[in-house]
């Protein structure tokens, strides 16, 4: 297992590979218990918990029990129990009993993330960021009872706003090759409409671009939902693009997003565990999911850098994929930001050492002009 940090967690390292909730949802005690026993021996450690059902937390509660300090949790706020079954809340009274429930039944005194529950809608972010929901996330913070402040949403054009402000340390976002295509929109449901993916979609959606990019550059950690679109990835006859990605395809694409530390996965079976996690033993050509994109003529992503690594290896060692990512964060900005002049300073070869072979490009699958993207990195970045 690999590990990254949430970067404006002070140390904090949560394992690349982590679990959403819904496949807990219905367990025994007992076999809850078995799954987070095989995860955990696995190396996962980070597991997001946005299930307000009580069954859940007291098994959760009793899972973690003694080893809690082992677990990286992620609970939500706002999201409530009420008449046998869920509600997403921006009442106070509600929200702050059901916080307090969510300790009570984990048996634990803090979060190590509070995530304000999907938050999609101008207005709805309007009603958060400037109410009591965000004051008391602040409050929870300062008391330690939330270790950091992190926000889930669909929609890129709100998210963005939640992360200017400045208060969002993590993003919980949905992120894979067909929704990352989509334009913003309030309604969640549009993400995996069948109907909107009927006309051309010419690669990354730019504000999804931007928020990614946006991100990485506030050192605001992305961890991923909806990783295999509800399944729909992973069926040729379901999937937008017509043909089916592998599980690990889906992962390394996510993985490979600027801002991202982590992708949860909704395994309901220690089988469908012990299969994410054999992500790092798949063999180079299982995680490429570039054989997918480069060959789909209705969904073009032509000329634009996925990151994907074809381009190595570089006949002077350079990480093109990097450069181009640190270039594109730059070329957004407008200017060079600390943190990312940082992060290309520690590249153990830089652009400049380009001598224009050209075996990158010839390698890419995308098409990128990848002699004349080192020769803008030069210019930005100045070696």
């Amino acid at each position: 297992m690999h590990y990254r940090n949430l970067k404006r967690c002070g140390d904090l390292k949560v394992s690349e590979i982590a679990l959403g909730c819904e496949g807990f949802i219905g367990k025994s005690v007992d076999e809850f218990k078995a799954m987070l026993d095989r995860a955990m021996e696995l190396g996962i450690n980070f597991i997001d918990m946005y299930t307000p059902n009580p069954v859940f937390r007291d098994n959760m509660g009793a899972a973690i029990a003694g080893r809690r300090e082992k677990m990286v949790l992620q609970g939500h706020i706002c999201a409530v129990w009420e008449n046998g079954q869920y509600l997403r809340t921006r009442d106070f009274a509600k929200t702050k009993a059901g916080f307090e429930d969510q300790l009570k039944r984990l048996g634990t005194d803090y979060l190590d993330v509070g995530m304000i529950h999907y938050v999609d809608s101008e207005s709805d972010f309007e009603e958060v960021f400037h109410g009591e929901i965000v004051e008391y996330c602040r409050q929870l913070k300062e008391e330690g009872k939330i270790h950091s402040i992190g926000l889930s949403s669909h929609n890129p054009i709100v998210a963005k706003k939640a992360v200017e402000t400045g208060l969002v340390d993590v993003l919980m976002f949905s992120v894979n090759p067909a929704y990352d295509m989509q334009p913003a929109s309030e309604d969640c449901n549009d993400l995996w409409n069948p109907e909107n993916y009927n006309t051309g979609l010419t690669g990354m959606n730019p504000d999804r671009k931007a928020l990614y990019e946006l991100c990485e550059r506030e050192n605001v950690a992305i961890d991923v939902m909806k990783v295999f679109g509800g399944g729909d990835m992973l069926d040729e006859g379901l999937s937008p693009f017509g043909t089916a990605f592998n599980e690990y395809q889906c992962i390394e694409y996510c993985l490979t997003r600027p801002g991202v530390v982590s992708v949860m996965a909704g395994c309901h079976s220690i089988g469908e565990i012990e299969k994410i996690a054999s992500y790092y033993a798949a063999a180079k050509e299982e995680k490429d999911y570039s054989v997918v994109l480069s060959r789909m003529d209705k969904f073009k992503f032509r000329g634009n850098c996925m990151y994907c690594g074809h381009c190595a290896p570089c006949s002077v060692g350079i990480n093109v994929a990097d450069v181009n990512k640190y270039l594109n964060l730059a070329l957004a900005q407008g200017e060079v930001p600390e943190t990312v002049a940082d992060h290309y300073k520690l590249l153990e070869h830089h652009a400049s050492e380009c001598i224009s072979c050209g075996s990158c490009e010839k390698n890419c699958p995308f098409g990128v002009g990848v002699i004349e993207k080192m020769k803008k990195a030069v210019e930005i970045f100045g070696y």
